[in-house]
């Protein structure tokens, strides 16, 4: 299986000349031997030579002077291709007068000092000089923010090595880096000569992201990664993806001639060619590396977490970090995450903190993420010094110790420098770096666009330049590293190529299929509601249920959860009569666990869950430890529960899970909102990834959302889900019966065992569909939402309607219909004032719409006249909107509304006034 493929993958450590150090275990909140997918990172302690110390301090305003350049350098370094704001800075800081030093002053020796040879340093003017070169010109960086002296002292000490070797790119690379820009330009070129019209956000003034790509991937094969997840906005991308990534131009000029992307059978709607992705192996030197490069919305940014969480995904696959036995091993020896971004977009989208504050955290860690800034400069329009207030864009990287790379563009030996220093950096410690690649747009945003309306001074000097590859061309042709006939011969070859590719377009077919690898044997849903058999043997179940509470003897748990949690579930389990919800979710993961799946909970405070009803985790109460009963589980396939409290985040943590789910079908991803109401600083995730992933990328999911959701008096942002939008956003049909092919599926259970088969069924369908649980809150202790064991056996499944009980048929006069916890109100409502004339049905699946289970209810009732759709919501709010239309139309029969009034905000915070309404829709639809 995909799942259990071991790669063994070693790094060798940079060893310095002057520094040692010893590794030491960081007392942790988590236990590494229970918590599945968390190991603690490793400090080392090291110490300095004394005789380097000793140099410092004899030379103590020499070092402060140095350690100036090292602060503050950037800040007039050359790194800007354009000029535009070159001499804008002036920087005291580093004038030698400051610390007492003349230019005549002779040195005598700098070991310990500065790193470069001071063999031609032999006054402080010559020192002055070589700072000036290493520091403040085509390339930058900016890391003594960085807390740890020992990271500190590495980046210092390589990165001043770096710059003094005179060739740290040999002649055959510098040919294969200047024949792959050309490439790149060529196919811009060829995009304005022939598709003049087309919003291709070609990479025109950024082609040196060319030597980024390259030095990325082969240095990820000569280290042995295996795989590479690449994050990328559409700026340069469809030149990447026809050169470097080997992608058919027929495949994006087929599309632009408005043929679809994918052939075969596939049933979705596609998108544009700038958020094509592709999935390609490379090989260096005899070693193979894998590149995913994920599809992009054109919501800036997205993509990050998502790529993070599909690379986290491959090293659990791949028993990377902490997924492996041997503690040696660190996230990031098989896999790597590599994010592009935009200078307006990193610095303004918020989702971009969330990411780089989860980066290091238990259960999120994926051992660093390279990024590379394209900075252009500008925004759509916006300028730099209006998209944001820092002096960077890359400012976020300090909010966690990043180091940061500034380098011109119009220099790409620099940028593979750039890239090799931040690679080395990614490898050892395993943390995020960032590269500022300073560049510009030729073109407006994009290649229809005229920015001289708006930043005309900038463009009077972009439009004068020369390329970037036809620059680095006559440099290489002045080196004698290559001739201008071959130039010509690889623009031609290339032009000629993409000719050919769109001239036989429409000749082009397309794959056919995308379910490959390990998502071999799944396919798209059909187009029929299929009843999938998720029952299971109550006495494993029980065992499951008991394993789920269990805790070794040493283990000191709190005397309250002792009693009310572990010995009320394991007498619950004995009875077997009154199995609740967080025991029909532990046991359903613990199912899923039992045959060989992998089961992701994530989400804020959801080790306890929000409303202290799950206790996945449990916490010694002397050692502060964490212990993951499940994961102690005897017997079965060996499935694991990764339990990932997260920070405080719905976009980017969401943006993770899903990245997760479409990554390894086999495993169960579930993300909790800590209440439904807060979903919604995710919208942009389900907007542009969950509910339309598929039809957009033929990229399937799973994933499941439990959204708490009930009008329970806590007023506006404790109550309501939303579940409206989710229902508006499904492509569910009012006229047509929907079958498991809707794009994404919305439940609303009422019983743990309806919750229980949901879980399981994600999983052993042979397709994915996303899954949103409207959850309980107070149903989770109610005493009525309980299930018999009778409901979990073989044979048993999920129920898209569940019928009345209670009533006579022959009795009934009217029919309520309804969903959620609103069917026990309604219920107890009944049976007090002893309505025997009232069958109450409820609808636990809302999309789907269950038409035919729905007609089978009705037809039982044939002295019913009145149907009515009951809620606790508000009318332009919950179901009633989706519902409405669909029983009219399907059902053949009018439905009545009972329920709040339309409404500004989900609930009201007047507490009177919320009694007044809870009393009003539980009696309302009775006397209708």
């Amino acid at each position: 299986m995909y799942r259990n493929l071991i790669k063994s993958v070693q790094y060798n450590k940079t060893k310095f000349k002057y520094l040692t150090y010893q590794t030491l275990s960081v007392a942790c909140y988590h236990n590494e031997s229970s918590y599945y997918g968390y190991r603690p990172r490793v400090k080392k302690e090291w110490k300095i030579p004394q005789t380097h110390l000793a140099a410092r301090q004899a030379n103590a305003n020499l070092n402060a002077w140095i350690n100036a350049y090292r602060v503050h350098g950037h800040r007039i370094a050359a790194v800007d291709p354009i000029k535009w704001l070159d001499g804008m800075d002036v920087v005291p800081e580093i004038e030698m007068s400051r610390y007492g030093l003349e230019e005549s002053r002779e040195l005598a020796g700098l070991d310990g000092i500065v790193s470069f040879s001071d063999s031609q340093v032999q006054t402080v003017a010559d020192l002055k000089k070589k700072l000036e070169e290493t520091y403040c010109e085509n390339i930058s960086v900016e890391f003594m923010q960085i807390e740890d002296e020992y990271e500190r002292e590495w980046f210092m000490e390589n990165y001043e090595k770096l710059m003094e070797e005179k060739e740290f790119i040999t002649v055959e690379e510098k040919r294969t880096l200047i024949t792959e820009m050309i490439k790149f330009q060529e196919f811009d070129r060829f995009m304005n000569a022939k598709l003049p019209a087309i919003k291709r956000y070609g990479g025109e003034g950024a082609e040196s992201m060319v030597a980024f790509f390259l030095n990325i991937l082969k240095s990820a094969a000569q280290e042995d990664v295996s795989s590479v997840v690449l994050g990328m906005p559409h700026r340069g991308k469809l030149s990447a993806l026809v050169t470097l990534f080997r992608h058919r131009p027929a495949r994006i000029f087929r599309k632009y001639k408005g043929l679809p992307e994918f052939g075969g059978e596939t049933n979705a709607m596609m998108d544009i060619p700038s958020h094509f992705s592709v999935s390609e192996e490379y090989e260096f030197d005899g070693k193979k590396v894998h590149l995913t490069m994920l599809p992009n919305p054109s919501h800036l940014e997205a993509v990050n977490p998502v790529s993070m969480g599909k690379t986290r995904s491959k090293q659990q696959s791949l028993r990377d970090g902490a997924f492996n036995d041997d503690e040696s091993k660190q996230f990031g020896s098989n896999v790597i995450n590599v994010i592009l971004h935009g200078d307006a977009a990193i610095a303004g989208q918020g989702i971009n903190q969330e990411c780089v504050m989860m980066a290091y955290t238990p259960n999120y860690d994926i051992g660093g993420t390279i990024h590379m800034v394209v900075n252009n400069q500008i925004g759509y329009t916006t300028p730099g010094d209006r998209a944001r207030s820092s002096r960077y864009c890359t400012d976020i990287a300090k909010s966690v110790n990043a180091p940061i790379i500034h380098v011109n563009g119009e220099h790409p030996e620099l940028v593979a420098l750039a890239t090799k220093l931040a690679f080395n950096y990614q490898r050892l410690f395993r943390k995020d770096v960032f590269i500022d690649f300073n560049c510009y747009r030729r073109w407006g945003h994009n290649e229809v666009d005229d920015p001289t309306m708006t930043s005309p001074c900038m463009y009077k000097l972009i439009r004068d330049k020369k390329s970037v590859p036809d620059q680095y061309a006559d440099k290489l042709i002045a080196e004698n590293v290559i001739t201008e006939d071959e130039i010509k011969s690889i623009q031609k070859h290339q032009f000629d190529y993409y000719a050919s590719e769109l001239a036989h377009a429409e000749e082009f077919v397309p794959d056919s299929t995308c379910f490959r690898k390990q998502w071999e044997g799944f396919g798209q849903a059909p187009g029929n509601i299929s009843i999938w058999d998720t029952g299971m043997s109550w006495e494993l179940l029980s065992y499951i249920g008991r394993s789920s509470v269990y805790t070794p003897p040493e283990f000191n748990v709190h005397p309250h959860l002792k009693k009310t949690f572990i010995n009320a579930r394991i007498k619950k389990l004995a009875e077997g009569n009154a199995v609740d919800w967080a025991t029909a979710e532990a046991m359903a993961f613990g199912s899923l666990m039992y045959q060989g799946h992998n089961v992701r909970l994530s989400g804020e405070d959801i080790g306890r869950g929000t409303f202290a009803q799950r206790h996945a985790m449990l916490i010694d109460q002397d050692t502060n430890e964490v212990y993951v009963p499940l994961n102690s589980l005897k017997g079965g396939l060996g499935g694991k529960y990764e339990v990932a409290n997260s920070i405080l985040s719905e976009e980017a943590v969401l943006g993770f899970e899903y990245g997760m789910s479409i990554d390894n079908p086999n495993n169960l991803i579930i993300w909790e909102s800590q209440f439904g109401d807060f979903y919604n600083g995710a919208q942009i995730i389900f907007d542009t990834f969950i509910s339309s992933g598929e039809t957009k990328w033929m990229h399937s999911s799973g994933l499941v959302l439990l959204l708490p959701h009930g009008m329970d008096g806590m007023a506006s942002e404790h109550s309501s889900s939303r579940m409206e939008r989710f229902l508006q956003m499904t492509d569910s049909k009012e006229t047509i019966p929907d079958g498991d092919d809707v794009n994404f599926n919305v439940i609303f259970p009422t019983t743990p065992a309806q919750y229980f088969h949901a879980m399981r069924r994600q999983i052993l369908r042979n397709f994915r569909k996303p899954l949103v649980v409207v959850a309980p809150k107070t149903m989770l202790r109610m005493s009525e939402a309980t299930s018999k064991f009778q409901d979990f056996e073989p044979g048993t499944h999920f129920l898209s309607v569940l019928p009345d009980d209670i009533a006579n048929p022959k009795d009934v006069k009217k029919i309520i219909l309804c969903s959620g916890k609103h069917y026990y109100a309604l219920n107890n409502e009944r049976i007090d004032k002893n309505i025997e004339n009232v069958a109450i049905i409820r609808i636990e699946s809302l999309c789907p719409f269950p038409v035919h289970d729905i007609q089978v209810e009705l037809a039982k009732y044939k002295n019913a006249k009145i149907c009515i759709w009951s809620q606790e919501e508000h009318r332009n709010m919950g179901a009633w909107s989706f519902i409405q239309p669909r029983f009219e139309n399907m059902c053949g029969r009018r439905i009545k509304y009972s329920g709040r009034d339309v409404a500004g905000t989900p609930a009201t915070g007047i507490g009177r006034v919320h009694a007044k309404e809870a009393q009003y829709v539980v009696t309302h639809p009775f006397t209708m």
